[in-house]
């Protein structure tokens, strides 16, 4: 099933994030190779090329190496995982920052909402 995108940013920057999600969530693991441009591509219904920039942003942060032609390995380094996730972290309680204070809610309401919803 293809993967559906928003209009607000670059397609590659939005496969990369979701993919990057994957890899910080354990889907991947350390040193687990990672499936072929061709099958995400297919897989997300987006052109090879597009995919292979995705890719590409994650090795640009470590998060991804290639071994040549063998494919491309999720990273052993864990520094760079705890990293990349306390990163992801932060842009994720930024943006939720950004939006409510935008609506007039203050932290502690947002806080207090915050454990509501994690009760149900």
């Amino acid at each position: 099933m293809a993967w559906n995108f928003n209009q607000k940013e670059a397609v590659f920057l939005q496969i990369a994030n979701r993919l990057r999600g994957e890899i910080l969530s354990g889907k991947y693991a350390p040193h687990e190779q990672f499936p072929s441009v061709r099958q995400l591509a297919s897989e997300a219904a987006v052109n090879p090329n597009t995919m292979q920039k995705a890719l590409a942003h994650l090795e640009e942060e470590g998060i991804l190496h290639s071994h040549g032609t063998v494919g491309r390995f999720v990273t052993s380094d864990t520094a760079i995982l705890r990293s990349a996730k306390e990163r992801m972290m932060r842009d994720t309680v930024r943006n939720i920052l950004e939006e409510t204070r935008a609506l007039g809610i203050t932290t502690e309401e947002l806080v207090k909402y915050i454990t509501e919803e994690d009760k149900n």
